[in-house]
């Protein structure tokens, strides 16, 4: 066979293996569970200066911010949420929040037993992300192995003032009962039609997450995003390791998700009313 006709015939296999391997992305993604997607409030911290939100903003600024945290309802029965908000009573005293209600109750009022939640996924140890996640007895917690070693030591005391001792001591006794999944970094699909990705840099290894739904692929950012105004602007969170790193991985949630819209900050009160209410401080994200 001359070398033209093998440059031909390779250049034919080629353009025909493209289709099928797109073809193959594509039913693969036909095929990832359907789930829906609800942001609960389950606090307010009022009068909040933006300026530790939104870098460079103007310092005479304050929001009411939501606390807020995400249940996802799978197939089979299958109850993730992501973060866990807050309960023990220091943060309650510190910090003063509006409308207070304990997480577990937040989901049970929703209609969902605390017990049968299957999964948390952390997206940091910040302990209004992390503190929660104990209310939920059944639950496997998922958390980045670098983010975990970073943060916790062998002994359960907190390695960094960034998680609290508290936090510390309660996850590693989760890790050491063998409730903790520790995720091996960037782009892992932890759940069928849930992948996490690192990035952010809000922390020293914050994740946030993709999750497949009927209506397109939604990306909850967590606190790699505080607020629409991140988003909007292009402005980088005014609390990260690395404000170039951040604004990369915003750029890259805004190719992740099938809409802009579909893209839901940390604590933004405006979330709670760009999505339909399903119930009292809860919307489904669609």
């Amino acid at each position: 066979m001359s070398v033209l006709r093998r440059l031909s015939l390779a250049a034919v296999i080629l353009c025909l293996s493209f289709p099928a391997a797109a073809g193959r992305g594509a039913l693969a993604r036909s095929r990832a569970p359907v789930w829906e997607v609800f942001a609960l409030r389950y606090a307010t911290i009022p009068g909040f200066p933006v300026r530790y939100l939104v870098a460079g903003a103007d310092t005479t600024r304050k929001l009411d911010i939501a606390m807020m945290f995400w249940l996802l309802k799978g197939p089979g029965g299958r109850r993730v949420l992501f973060d866990a908000g807050f309960y023990r009573q220091k943060f309650i005293h510190s910090w003063k929040p509006a409308g207070f209600v304990r997480p577990s109750d937040a989901v049970e009022r929703f209609g969902i037993a605390p017990d049968s939640v299957t999964d948390v996924v952390v997206s940091h140890v910040h302990w209004d992300h992390l503190d929660g996640a104990d209310l939920f007895p059944n639950a496997r917690v998922w958390i980045q192995r670098a983010e975990y070693e970073y943060y916790v030591g062998a002994d359960g005391m907190p390695l960094h003032p960034a998680i609290d001792t508290l936090d510390a001591d309660m996850l590693a006794k989760l890790h050491q009962s063998g409730r903790v999944e520790l995720v091996e970094g960037d782009g892992r699909e932890i759940l069928p039609g849930v992948t996490a990705y690192t990035g952010g840099k809000h922390t020293y290894a914050s994740q946030y997450v993709n999750v497949h739904t009927a209506k397109g692929t939604v990306v909850l950012a967590s606190d790699n995003v505080y607020l629409y105004e991140n988003l909007d602007h292009h402005v980088p969170i005014a609390q990260t390791l690395d404000a170039k790193s951040n604004l990369a991985a915003q750029d890259r949630m805004k190719k992740i998700a099938s809409a802009r819209r579909l893209i839901v900050p940390g604590h933004d009160p405006a979330a709670l009313e760009r999505f339909p209410s399903v119930g009292p401080d809860v919307v489904k994200i669609e």
